[in-house]
């Protein structure tokens, strides 16, 4: 159970964006700081010590980038990106720096709570352990990337590191679908060798050692034409 007690830090310089984005989260129940430069939003993440931050791309002084670099060499937190950038390349770069999710403006502020809600349900209350632990479907499917370690029902499954690396890296984007080249880039690393079919036979084993029913997934589904989407809860 989410606790709307806790702390969000918006950063955005479009004051108009950050007045919307904190009504509707106050009015959910949430604890609200705001800040409108990259400094800023440093001094107030040291200051406020927010439960996950919505960190707008575009900033007068230091990039969204650069903040996000920073915010993760000193913690786990859970990391929301606003960006007007729609292109693949920029996208990709964002999570390749240790963004948890991106929305693309103009958004619907229902939608970005509702990103929200779903990051710190997934991440549960443990700051120590927000990008470390995932766990989906009541526990059912549990993620530890501390230990390298993932369990189905209780059972530690055991997978190779590729199987590891790309159940990872759907899993930290639940719902977003992945094309097989994105995979490859964020999974496998620009050095990977294969070809992008190997995805599919690596997914395929993913399904069979995770899924309750491989004929029938219920975590890994194909986006048919696109690619993959990790659809725990």
């Amino acid at each position: 159970m989410i606790n709307k007690a806790k702390k969000i830090l918006i950063v955005d310089d479009e004051a108009k964006i950050v007045e919307v984005v904190q009504s509707y989260l106050e009015n959910g129940g949430y604890s609200v700081c705001a800040a409108y430069t990259g400094r800023e939003a440093l001094n107030q993440f040291e200051k406020e010590h927010p439960a996950l931050v919505v960190l707008d791309l575009m900033l007068p002084d230091l990039s969204g980038e650069e903040v996000c670099q920073v915010l993760r060499k000193r913690s786990r937190v859970p990391i929301i990106m606003l960006t007007a950038k729609v292109e693949e390349e920029d996208i990709l770069s964002g999570l390749k720096i240790g963004a948890d999710d991106y929305v693309t403006k103009p958004f619907s502020p229902r939608q970005l709570v509702a990103r929200i809600e779903a990051l710190l349900r997934r991440t549960g209350d443990n700051t120590a352990l927000l990008t470390s632990l995932l766990a989906f479907n009541d526990g059912a499917l549990v993620i530890d990337s501390s230990k390298y370690e993932v369990k189905s029902d209780g059972e530690i499954i055991s997978l190779t590191p590729n199987e590891y690396k790309l159940l990872v890296t759907m899993a930290k984007h639940p719902t977003k679908t992945f094309t097989r080249e994105e995979l490859i880039y964020l999974g496998l690393g620009e050095d990977f060798n294969g070809y992008d079919r190997t995805v599919d036979t690596h997914i395929k084993n993913i399904r069979q050692k995770i899924e309750p029913n491989p004929k029938n997934p219920q975590y890994i589904l194909t986006v048919h034409g696109i690619g993959y989407r990790f659809d725990g809860e």
